[in-house]
């Protein structure tokens, strides 16, 4: 897998987790979302801060992040691990280049204060294995994590 050597952007989000759904945020204020899931009997669709238009890197960090952070929450209910009610995961999707090629990466860091370091960190983990956009792009683009427990 190649490694970005330029940044030309980064699209950056934070979500966190609501039982109205979960919302993403763009670190610019330019991308409020408020996702539901399937099935849910009240879907709460809420695009506030839209302008000016958002990049493909927000929107993309943005639908990550919502999915990554449910699969969160299924792996840890499968664990009976409470989650702490301010969990929330901060994702940044570098737009960069290697030569003539263009590339991504991603960095999340997931936050779940009051939790044991070990217990999050295998959260995180276990998590991408089952969110259908970790898996999506496994093998694709360089993903970091970063675990914040404090």
């Amino acid at each position: 897998m190649s490694k970005i050597e330029k940044v030309l952007f980064t699209g950056k989000t934070h979500t966190t987790a609501s039982s109205t759904g979960s919302t993403s945020r763009g670190h610019n204020g330019t991308l409020d979302i408020q996702l539901s899931s399937p099935g849910n009997a009240t879907p709460a669709h809420v695009f506030t801060a839209i302008a000016p238009h958002p990049t493909a890197e927000q929107l993309f960090a943005g639908a990550w992040s919502a999915c990554y952070i449910t699969a969160v929450g299924l792996v840890a209910k499968e664990k009976n691990i409470e989650l702490p009610a301010d969990l929330s995961v901060d994702i940044e999707i570098d737009l960069g280049q290697t030569g003539q090629a263009y590339l991504l990466q991603a960095r999340f860091h997931v936050r779940a204060p009051g939790l044991a370091h070990e217990v999050v960190t295998a959260l995180a983990q276990a998590a991408h294995e089952i969110c259908p956009y970790s898996k999506a792009v496994h093998g694709n683009i360089d993903v970091a994590l970063n675990v914040i427990t404090a």
